[in-house]
């Protein structure tokens, strides 16, 4: 069925915001949609390649005001990176991430167009713990130097990531950004109390950071691992210092978190720490 709708307002020839019977405002993306038009006409629902809606009126806003400084070009490219993202993830994104993505890379290609460099201390950290969103982030920087011909540096691969588990996830950016800051607080103070620097390359330091990514999980989500008071008594005969600094690591994730955290968390902690021991 070819549903006509009724244009809002045209952004450029390749992007307008449309009024929709079912769902409001919608935006429409696609090859020369805009060209020609202006708003209260009539335009093809199925001409478009894309659509997605912004129900959010300050992403919306911000996007009205941010389209008109990209070139055409650069808005179907994205187009066909959004579409990757999405085909390689296996599941539908956040709409919030034609957004937050264009804008982000956008300014991107001007800074590394620019040389100015800059770095990203939460990498190997989102390595880590986002394995599948860091892999199609590179898919991503690969994708912008054969289409545009920029290299951005290794830090952007991990910021993209960001920007897809985000749009995953439904979590913020800051949201995200202030967990992966508490994981690197955690292991710094595992470094500084062992007197140890940890390969971030290595299988222990992966375990560790999945461990405590999944254990700052359980605190929001008010999970228990358990209660196993003989276990926690041998570990803490065992490997006292281990044991002691798995409960300095709880007590800063209580301090930043505001929320307990389960005493069980201790044990698994302290059997990670002992690992690191062997290793230094």
């Amino acid at each position: 069925m070819d549903e006509q709708i009724t244009i809002d307002k045209v952004l450029n020839n390749n992007v307008v915001i449309a009024k929709h019977p079912s769902y409001q405002e919608v935006v429409l993306i696609g090859k020369g949609i805009g060209f020609n038009k202006k708003r209260g006409d009539s335009i093809s629902f199925n001409k478009a390649d894309k659509t997605f809606l912004l129900k959010n009126e300050n992403e919306k806003q911000q996007y009205v005001n941010l389209i008109p400084h990209i070139e055409e070009g650069f808005i179907d490219f994205m187009n066909d990176l959004l579409y990757h993202i999405e085909n390689r993830m296996g599941q539908e994104l956040n709409e919030h991430i034609h957004v937050a993505l264009t804008d982000h890379l956008a300014f991107a290609l001007k800074r590394t167009q620019k040389n100015m460099q800059f770095t990203n201390p939460f990498l190997p950290e989102i390595e880590s713990l986002y394995p599948k969103e860091y892999q199609i982030a590179l898919e991503v920087v690969t994708m912008v130097y054969d289409q545009l011909g920029v290299q951005f540096p290794e830090g952007e691969i991990g910021f993209i990531a960001l920007h897809i588990h985000s749009a995953v996830t439904d979590k913020t950016l800051r949201e995200i950004n202030r967990h992966n800051q508490l994981i690197t607080n955690l292991v710094e103070l595992v470094e500084e109390t062992m007197h140890v620097t940890i390969d971030k390359h290595s299988v222990d330091y992966h375990r560790l950071v999945q461990h405590l990514h999944r254990a700052i999980d359980r605190v929001y989500q008010d999970e228990s691992i358990g209660d196993e008071i003989r276990l926690a008594n041998m570990l803490k005969n065992e490997y006292p210092m281990c044991y002691n600094l798995a409960w300095k690591l709880i007590k800063v994730m209580q301090k930043q978190l505001n929320k307990p955290v389960d005493e069980s968390e201790a044990i698994y902690l302290t059997i990670h720490l002992q690992r690191l021991t062997k290793k230094s």
